[in-house]
């Protein structure tokens, strides 16, 4: 009598498994895939005269290796998308809070990332979810009065 109890809840969790959307680091690929855009992304970013006329931003790029950079952010990314990354860098406030990044270097950034994701051909919903995730830093990376704005504002 307990079998057919066992089996119905069983099946009852395979289907709520099955209905259950794939997490955005499945829909995003996974880890190599993430790896990939986020190199390419880092690449383009480190060099870019808009965020490197920030003298901060300029010095930091050049005591930071990028491949350094690259491995934080691809686990970083992977953690919050719901893969099986560990991050253990440091917080957004405590990486960002001495480049003095306004808002335009903001906007510049999430510039940069969407032409990644475009050259990538990552589908628009997982672009806004991941967009979601990068929104949710603004406030511990902006230090300019102007990125006190709505955390979508881009």
């Amino acid at each position: 009598m307990l079998g057919p109890l066992l089996a119905g809840t069983v099946a009852a969790t395979v289907s709520a498994e099955e209905a259950k959307e794939p997490s955005l680091y499945d829909r995003l690929g996974g880890l190599s895939a993430i790896s990939v855009v986020v190199d390419d992304f880092i690449n383009v970013m480190v060099v870019d005269d808009v965020l490197n006329a920030n003298p901060a931003i300029d010095a930091a790029r050049k005591k930071v290796p990028s491949p350094y950079l690259k491995y934080q952010v691809t686990s970083m990314v992977c953690k919050a998308t719901g893969g099986p990354c560990a991050y253990t860098g440091r917080t957004m406030e405590e990486a960002h809070s001495h480049l003095n990044i306004t808002l335009e270097e903001w906007q510049r950034m999430v510039q940069l990332l969407r032409e990644t994701f475009n050259k990538y051909q990552i589908p628009e919903k997982e672009q806004e979810d991941m967009l979601e995730v990068v929104y949710s830093t603004k406030a511990a990376i902006v230090k300019s009065a102007e990125g006190s704005d709505d955390a979508k504002s881009e």
